[in-house]
């Protein structure tokens, strides 16, 4: 079974159990992949439906389900898209005349349909590596090789997509700028309309696209920003924290939103992101690269792997009431061999051989108070150690 079709059933089953809301996101998705004219205007009377208040719910699911059954059968003629490689990094060095900090040399490739997370502290690196990659700033040496088809540099800007963390103010409303993109590629008259309808309701800005600029959340000019993106329609998109200045319900909702445009069966795209939400970009990132003073500390890198055996492989995260030194004499049995305290966060380092099982027993027969825990043994976190 190929991925949509596992992602048909899943949303046949979400629409008997659940509401339309939490399948629309992937129905637009599908609408977007089939291209044609026909399916924007059936969606875009869904859309209008589900606004009407009145409206029957049982009615609209009976619409929504035939409307699904109808994108199946024409998205099944379509075929699946194999993931193609996009860009491959080799020895990338980028230095500054003017500073003493070089990031790199730096290596790796992604693919369609692949999550590249950046993590690090600040000044290592992240936003240098993003703007080498769009060509904003030229590497002193090394190589980053586009694998995907372009005519000139404008054409290549247009399948790579880069995304600051301070992005440019825009006059006029929402709607107006998005159509206004739309047009810069070619998408005129109706296609044109019903196009930006269904992007701002993927994106969840329906009920703000008439609003302004400074009208705007930092999450709503985000989830604009990635509206724009899709317009483009981009191979590769290079985002610089987008979970800055955000909640985490509205970071959650933008790592899914990567997830699921990433991982589209028809028109996969490689997203690289850089990010201080360390555990969410773990859990969104096919890949993680943690960059520390430009160097990548990474398992696939020998520095990384080298980096790695420094330390045991059993480290846990949390939080406890007690005192280090209460925490030191409780733990003892489990051969603790270092305990840091940390803005409140306790970091602690066992012996490889011991194990989660062994960990919470002894929490239970100490009586420890535990207001969090997180094994990061396998996570980016220890470099921060």
């Amino acid at each position: 079974m190929n991925l949509f079709e596992e992602q048909y059933h899943q949303a046949k089953k979400m629409l008997e159990y659940e509401s339309h809301s939490s399948i629309l996101k992937k129905v637009i998705d599908w609408t977007l992949d089939t291209e044609d004219i026909s399916f924007y205007k059936e969606m875009g009377c869904l859309l209008d439906e589900m606004d009407d208040k009145s409206a029957d719910e049982n009615i609209l699911k009976e619409h929504l389900h035939a409307f699904i059954e109808k994108l199946h059968s024409r998205l099944s003629e379509k075929g699946h898209k194999q993931p193609e490689k996009l860009l491959d990094v080799k020895n990338l060095i980028k230095a500054y005349k003017s500073s003493s900090f070089a990031l790199g040399p730096i290596g790796f490739d992604i693919s369609e349909g692949q999550i590249i997370g950046l993590v690090g502290e600040n000044g290592n690196g992240k936003t240098t590596l993003l703007r080498s990659l769009c060509r904003e700033l030229e590497p002193t040496s090394g190589n980053i090789h586009y694998l995907f088809p372009f005519k000139d540099s404008y054409d290549l800007r247009s399948k790579l997509i880069y995304i600051p963390q301070r992005t440019k103010s825009w006059h006029g409303s929402l709607l107006d700028n998005l159509q206004f993109t739309a047009s810069s590629y070619g998408i005129l008259g109706e296609e044109n309309r019903l196009l930006v309808q269904l992007v701002i309701a993927r994106m969840g800005l329906r009920e703000y696209r008439h609003l302004k600029w400074k009208e705007l959340s930092s999450g709503y000019k985000m989830r604009f920003e990635l509206a724009r993106m899709l317009l483009r329609k981009p191979k590769l998109l290079l985002i610089d924290e987008p979970l800055a200045n955000l909640d985490i319900i509205a970071q959650q909702t933008v790592l899914e939103d990567f997830m699921n445009i990433a991982k589209s069966p028809f028109r996969p795209l490689g997203i690289v992101l850089s990010s201080q939400q360390l555990y969410e970009v773990e859990k969104t990132s096919d890949k993680v690269i943690f960059l520390k003073k430009g160097l990548p500390q990474d398992f696939s890198q020998n520095e990384g792997a080298a980096l790695f055996k420094e330390v045991a492989k059993f480290i846990i995260e949390f939080e406890s009431e007690f005192s280090p030194e209460k925490l030191q004499k409780a733990l003892g049995t489990l051969n603790l061999e270092k305990l840091q305290l940390t803005g409140g966060t306790y970091i602690a380092i066992f012996p490889e051989e011991t194990t989660q099982k062994q960990f919470f027993n002894t929490v239970a027969e100490q009586e420890i108070p535990l207001n969090y825990y997180r094994n990061i043994s396998n996570s980016t976190r220890r470099f921060f150690m």
